[in-house]
């Protein structure tokens, strides 16, 4: 079980220490305070870009464990910000805590533009396992009232996004456990009762207001989806039902099948799936 748990953690790209020379980096900003509690993120700028385009990444950590440390900096290295977010777990608080403090980072940034010196006209949102859930459910409300919230002290910023990056993350809790393998069911159902405070079946409502395929429509932002067909902690179901929702509304989605691919690792980190990735930004920035 430790094991498993510690895999959920990994992120999908791997960063050397050398590779943030050229990059500045603004460590623990504070984006909003709840209850006390200071809600911070990081901010990466590439030093050789005047005004980069903004990236958000959101950490996986099946809802209860993770941070914002170690975000994909190779998207930096190609001349993007990126600001790394930090967010109450479901240990502290329950759905939709998350994606209050995640819309919240949103409009903080938008707000700090200047300041930072950054582009967040337009922002592509991206995450990997609870993170692809959280940047999926994000992307697919921009502007649904129930789930923006009122964290923070920027709340005239728009909270919307104009890009997803969906890395193995759930996006239907009433469907992901009759999908599970016993493997990813020990991790899965007790990380659904911390987030929901229940299983999904006994709070159908919740999942589905949790649950991004609810909320698919014509006005949602492009998607890039990147799945292991070999993942047994995230079936690759999930993602292929999010795909379906966006081709039922004739969206713009992508969905690259990582073959042999598990839940993260090496296969993910080729240089064709970072090609695929900066493909689908420079189609949203430029």
């Amino acid at each position: 079980m430790r094991r498993l748990i510690i895999l959920l953690f990994i992120p999908v790209f791997v960063v050397s220490c050398n590779s943030q020379n050229s990059i500045k980096i603004f460590k623990d900003v504070e984006y909003a305070q709840i209850n006390g509690t200071k809600l911070l993120l990081d901010i990466y700028l590439p030093n050789a870009v005047e005004n980069p385009n903004l990236l958000i990444w959101v950490h996986g950590g099946a809802w209860v464990g993770g941070d914002k440390e170690n975000p994909p900096v190779k998207l930096v290295e190609k001349g993007y910000a990126l600001a790394s977010v930090n967010y109450r777990l479901a240990t502290k608080a329950q759905f939709p805590a998350q994606v209050f403090d995640i819309k919240a980072a949103i409009r903080f940034l938008r707000a700090k533009a200047s300041e930072y010196k950054y582009n967040a006209e337009k922002i592509v949102i991206a995450g990997s396992s609870a993170g692809g859930h959280l940047v999926a459910l994000v992307g697919t409300t921009n502007n649904l009232p129930e789930l923006e919230g009122t964290v923070g002290d920027y709340l005239n910023e728009s909270s919307s996004v104009q890009g997803i990056l969906d890395f193995y993350g759930p996006t239907n809790f009433m469907t992901i456990l009759n999908q599970s393998t016993p493997y990813g069911m020990n991790v899965r159902v007790p990380a659904l009762k911390k987030l929901l405070g229940d299983l999904p079946e006994n709070k159908p409502e919740l999942a589905k207001l949790a649950s991004p395929v609810y909320h698919v429509d014509e006005t949602d932002p492009p998607l890039l989806i990147m799945h292991g067909n070999k993942d047994q902690q995230v079936p690759i179901n999930q993602s292929h039902e999010l795909e379906n929702e966006y081709k039922k509304h004739n969206l713009d989605v992508f969905f690259k099948v990582i073959y042999e691919g598990a839940h993260g690792g090496p296969e993910f980190e080729t240089q064709e799936n970072y090609d695929l990735v900066f493909k689908f930004l420079d189609k949203i920035f430029k």
